[in-house]
C-alpha cells in the first residue's frame, strides 16, 4: 500500500532522511516527501586519519577509513536532524517514515562472524588491512591487472559490462590484495561487504544477514543475473583458493535501493529519537543517489562533482549493451527497473586541491581567488594544455598508473593560467566520457551537475563551453543525501516507484549555463590536441606530437589578436 505524503484527514506531513557517507564526513538531510523541500540537515566529520582518510607516507596509493567513524557518524547525523526537526516544531504534526543511505564505493571491508567490522576486534584494530579500503585506495593495481588478464584468457564474460578492464578501486582486487599482504586478516574475515551495505546493516542490526545492494554488486563485484550472480568459484579460486572459498560466504541475491533492508534497530532508534518502525532502504552509491536527485532520465547525464567525479545516466530501452572503457552498465543500478550507466574521473576537486594546497602552499591563494582570475582569461589565452590524470584515469582508459601533464608553460605563465588549464583538462576528460557513452548507447541532450564544484560559476560555464551542452544544476546542495531520501520514500511506501518519487520530490531543473559559441570554437581546437595527448600517453598509440606546442601558441596568438 502506498502512503500519501500528506493525508487529508490529519494533514500529517511525512518526512524521509537521506544519509551520505562521503570521503571526509557524513551528512544527513530530511526532505518533505510531498515536495522534496529540505527541512533539516546535519553533518559529522570523521575523526580519524587526515580529513577522515588513513594513508601511508611511503605509499600514496593507500587510502583507508576506520569503521568506528561510520558508527559514530550514523548516530550523530540521525540525532542531529531529529533535534532540528523538534526545534522547528515539525514533529508536532509530522513523522519520519524512512531512512536511505548513499556511500562512497567501492569501499569494501572485512567482517567478523557477527557481521561487525573486523577492525573492531582488538587483534586487528591497529592493522590497516582490517580497515575499510576506501574507493581511492589504488594499492591493488597489480591484482586488478591480473583479474583483467585472466577473465578473457578463460573466455569468461565478466568484463563485458564494466568497460573491459577491472579497476584497482573495486571489490575483488582489494580483497585479493588483502589476502596477499595481510593473510591473517583475510583468514579471520567471515565475510566482506561494501560500505553501502554496512551502513544499512548497522542501522537495522541485521549483521551478516544484511541486504546487498544491486548497485554495488553490479558495478564493482561483477554480479549479474545472466551468469548466475557473482563470478564462479572456480575462477575466483584460480586467482586465490581463499577467494574461491570466500564466494560462498558472500551473497547470491541483491536488492534494489528502493526496497527496504529492514527497520531501525530499537536501541539506535531510541538513542536518536526515531520510532523503531522507520524503514531503512537498501544502500546505494553516492553518485547513483545523486543522479536520482538530479532528475536522471534517458538523454540526461548527471555529474556528481566533488573530489572525484561520477557520471550517471540511464538507457532509453531495456537492452543491456557494453560500452568500452565505461566502468558500469548495470541493471537496477541508478533507477530500479532501468539499465544504469556509470563512468567518472579519479581526480577533479582533488586536482584543484593539489594545486592550491601543495603547488601553491603558503601563498595564501584560494580557490575563489584563482577562479576569479581564471575567469578573466579567454579560452586558449594561456597557451596551456593539461592531462587530468594526477590520480590515474578511471574512464575510459581505466589505468591507475597514468599521471598528470602540463604542456605549454613559459616564463610568463601565471598561477591563474595553470588553474584554468587544470579545470579545462577535467572538462576535456568529461567530454571523452560523454562522447563514449553517446557512441555506444544514447544521445546526451543536457548535463545536470551537483556537488561543491557546481557552485563555481566559472567552472560550470567552462564545462558548458567544452561539452557543447547546456548545464542544469541540481536543486539540492547535497544531491547524494537527497537521492537517498528519495529512495527512502519509496522503501517506506510513500510512492510506488522511484520515478513517481522523483516527479514529486525533484521537479524540473532550469538551464543555468549555455555554451558560448565563440568559446565552443576555440575549445574544439584545444580538445583535438587533448585527444591527441590522451591517446598517445594513455593508449600508447603512435603520434607525432611535435606540433602540439606550436598549435597552442597559434591558438593563443589568435586570441591575443
Amino acid at each position: 500500500m502506498t502512503l500519501a505524503p500528506e493525508t487529508a484527514e490529519t494533514s500529517e506531513t511525512v518526512f524521509t532522511v537521506g544519509l551520505d557517507f562521503g570521503t571526509q564526513s557524513a551528512r544527513a538531510v530530511v526532505l518533505d516527501a510531498a515536495n522534496g523541500d529540505v527541512v533539516a540537515e546535519a553533518a559529522h566529520p570523521y575523526a580519524r586519519g587526515e580529513s577522515g582518510v588513513i594513508g601511508d607516507q611511503w605509499d600514496p596509493n593507500v587510502a583507508r577509513q576506520d569503521p568506528r567513524d561510520y558508527v559514530e557518524a550514523l548516530e550523530a547525523t540521525l540525532a542531529g536532524v531529529m533535534v532540528r526537526l523538534r526545534e522547528d516544531g515539525r514533529l508536532d504534526n509530522g513523522r519520519v517514515v524512512g531512512v536511505g543511505v548513499a556511500t562512497t564505493g567501492s569501499t569494501p571491508l572485512p567482517l567478523d562472524g557477527r557481521g561487525a567490522p573486523l577492525a573492531f576486534d582488538p587483534r586487528f584494530e591497529a592493522d590497516p588491512a582490517a580497515l575499510a579500503w576506501l574507493w581511492k585506495d589504488h594499492t591493488s593495481h597489480a591484482e586488478a591487472a591480473e583479474i583483467t588478464s585472466l577473465i578473457p584468457e578463460r573466455g569468461l564474460p565478466y568484463l563485458e559490462f564494466v568497460g573491459g578492464t577491472y579497476s584497482s578501486e573495486w571489490f575483488w582486487a582489494k580483497i585479493l590484495r588483502c589476502s596477499r599482504v595481510a593473510p591473517e586478516v583475510f583468514a579471520a574475515a567471515a565475510s566482506w561487504c561494501e560500505l553501502s551495505d554496512l551502513v544499512p546493516a548497522l542501522a537495522t542490526g541485521t549483521g551478516l544477514e544484511m541486504s546487498r545492494g544491486a548497485t554495488a554488486a553490479g558495478h564493482k563485484a561483477l554480479y549479474a543475473r545472466r551468469w548466475g550472480g557473482l563470478p564462479d568459484e572456480a575462477f575466483l579460486s584460480e586467482l586465490s583458493p581463499g577467494l574461491g572459498a570466500l564466494r560462498g560466504r558472500l551473497y547470491d541475491d541483491v536488492q534494489c535501493s528502493s526496497e527496504a533492508a529492514g527497520t531501525l534497530e530499537p536501541g539506535l532508534a531510541a538513542r536518536v529519537g526515531l520510532d523503531a518502525s522507520v524503514k531503512v532502504a537498501v544502500g546505494t552509491f553516492d553518485a547513483h543517489a545523486g543522479a536520482v536527485a538530479g532528475g536522471v532520465v534517458p538523454g540526461r547525464l548527471v555529474k556528481i562533482m566533488g573530489t572525484s567525479t561520477c557520471d550517471c545516466t540511464v538507457l532509453s530501452d531495456d537492452v543491456i549493451r557494453p560500452i568500452p572503457g565505461v566502468c558500469g552498465v548495470v541493471e537496477d543500478s541508478v533507477i530500479p527497473g532501468r539499465i544504469g550507466v556509470e563512468a567518472g574521473q579519479s581526480a577533479v576537486g582533488d586536482l584543484f586541491e593539489w594545486f592550491v594546497d601543495r603547488a601553491l602552499a603558503g601563498s595564501g591563494r584560494s580557490h575563489a581567488d584563482l577562479s576569479k582570475e581564471a575567469a578573466l582569461l579567454a579560452p586558449g589565452q594561456s597557451g596551456l594544455l593539461a592531462l587530468d590524470w594526477n590520480n590515474g584515469n578511471r574512464t575510459i582508459l581505466v589505468d591507475p598508473l597514468l599521471s598528470g601533464l602540463l604542456l605549454g608553460q613559459t616564463l610568463a605563465t601565471t598561477a591563474a593560467e595553470i588553474y584554468r588549464a587544470l579545470v579545462e583538462a577535467t572538462a576535456f576528460g568529461a567530454r571523452i566520457i560523454l562522447e563514449q557513452i553517446e557512441r555506444s548507447s544514447t544521445p546526451i541532450e543536457d548535463v545536470v551537475v551537483s556537488g561543491g564544484i557546481a557552485q563555481n560559476s566559472f567552472a560550470m560555464q567552462l564545462y558548458a563551453d567544452v561539452l557543447g551542452r547546456p548545464i542544469r544544476l541540481v536543486r539540492f546542495a547535497n544531491a547524494s543525501a537527497a537521492g537517498a531520501a528519495i529512495f527512502a520514500a519509496v522503501a517506506a511506501g510513500v510512492y510506488p516507484s522511484t520515478e513517481a518519487a522523483q516527479e514529486a520530490m525533484v521537479g524540473s531543473t532550469p538551464i543555468a549555463f549555455r555554451p558560448h559559441p565563440d568559446a565552443v570554437g576555440v575549445y574544439e581546437r584545444l580538445y583535438a590536441q587533448y585527444r591527441l595527448l590522451h591517446d598517445a600517453f594513455g593508449r600508447d598509440q603512435p603520434a607525432r606530437l611535435g606540433h602540439v606546442m606550436k598549435e597552442l601558441i597559434d591558438i593563443r596568438g589568435g586570441i591575443a589578436s
